[in-house]
């Protein structure tokens, strides 16, 4: 199996994705009451042709390109990974990621986020010889709008080139500048400078897909309805603890542009945990259960493509693969006795919050 998508790949792809869009199919879960037993058929024909399908997974399109993703899917940051292997042991840690993105791409996680230069690398060789099995979304965060020289379009499009030729990729299927945490920071005309750079790198073929990156999601609304054929894809925060506001979200506007979105943090940066993440610290058994209702809890919003864990171990990918199972099981919904565990889970959360995280709490409703 070759670890480089051709050219001719590359628009054979596109243009599948392309008359996914044209088909004017909605974004949410795997079916749709409304549709006819026809149109249920073709929409389950199409999700069995995504990457890695696994029929106990369940599936979700990427808001307007028409691409199928998993559920949940791989966040790129391996916060804790010191306590499953050594990160300064090149070779055991480049093990460990191998593991986990075979250990997804089994049990059909089928999208990698990267987020700066050091996670493109190490996800991209992880994915040698199966780079046709997964999405890879791209972000090089150091060199981008986050950093003031970097927010021209001709930087911007010399970071993705820069990272694309260190990483070995030909090409990335989701581009999403990352821009600064605070977007209401940045002027009309930085913003502008990062379409004109995603437009460009789409027309370049260097990308499929391309968004951005905040965690202000009132100016990422704004963003959104400004630039809606730019702005496929998008990524913010949304916890186990995090709610559509009844008027006025941010959500509205996703179903209406039929924008692609990853929620980031949703077990608000470990805090929803006990433990440490080591394989054998006496919370395990808890922690997993926490971070099933947390993920339960976030799919059960159908604006939401998918939360994207940092994954640290086969056994947590396993339990990844066990929330959507659950899910599936239960149609869904959480019952009266998870929902109490989960909201004491969650006052445990806000309570354990580090002091760099206090901002989380805006987060509450998007």
């Amino acid at each position: 199996m070759t670890d480089r998508i051709t050219r001719r790949d590359f628009l054979r792809d596109s243009a599948v994705a392309a008359a996914a869009i044209a088909a004017g199919m909605k974004a949410g879960p795997v079916v749709r009451a409304a549709q006819s037993d026809a149109d249920k058929a073709k929409q389950a024909e199409e999700i069995r042709k995504t990457r890695s399908y696994n029929e106990n997974m369940e599936y979700r399109r990427l808001g307007k390109t028409g691409l199928w993703v998993s559920a949940v899917c791989l966040g790129g940051h391996w916060k804790r990974i010191d306590k499953v292997t050594d990160k300064k042991d090149k070779e055991a840690f480049d093990k460990n990621r191998a593991e986990v993105v075979g250990r997804c791409l089994d049990v059909g996680i089928n999208y990698i986020d990267a987020c700066c230069g050091a996670e493109v690398r190490a996800y991209t060789k992880a994915v040698k010889g199966k780079r046709d099995k997964v999405f890879m979304g791209f972000s090089r965060c150091e060199t981008e709008s986050r950093m003031p020289e970097w927010r021209k379009a001709e930087k911007l499009m010399q970071s993705l080139e820069e990272g694309l030729k260190e990483a070995g990729l030909d090409y990335a299927d989701v581009w999403r500048i990352t821009m600064h945490e605070k977007g209401e920071k940045h002027t009309d005309e930085e913003v502008q400078e990062a379409v004109k750079a995603l437009e460009k790198a789409k027309k370049d073929g260097k990308v499929r897909f391309t968004g951005l990156s905040t965690h202000n999601r009132e100016w990422l609304k704004a963003q959104i309805e400004k630039y809606p054929d730019h702005l496929q894809v998008v990524l913010t925060p949304y916890t186990a603890d995090s709610y559509e506001l009844p008027t006025d979200s941010l959500f509205e506007t996703i179903r209406k542009c039929e924008v692609g979105l990853f929620g980031i943090k949703p077990f608000a940066s470990n805090s929803l945990f006990k433990g440490d993440g080591s394989p054998d610290n006496p919370n395990v058994k808890e922690d997993d259960e926490r971070a099933r209702l947390a993920i339960r809890h976030i799919l059960a919003n159908s604006a939401i493509t998918a939360p994207i864990p940092g994954l640290i171990s086969i056994h947590q990918v396993d339990n990844m693969a066990l929330a959507v199972k659950e899910r599936r099981e239960k149609d869904g919904k959480l019952d009266a006795k998870e929902k109490a565990k989960l909201k004491a889970a969650v006052a445990e959360m806000w309570a354990n919050l580090p002091p760099d995280y206090e901002w989380l709490r805006d987060c509450r409703y998007v």
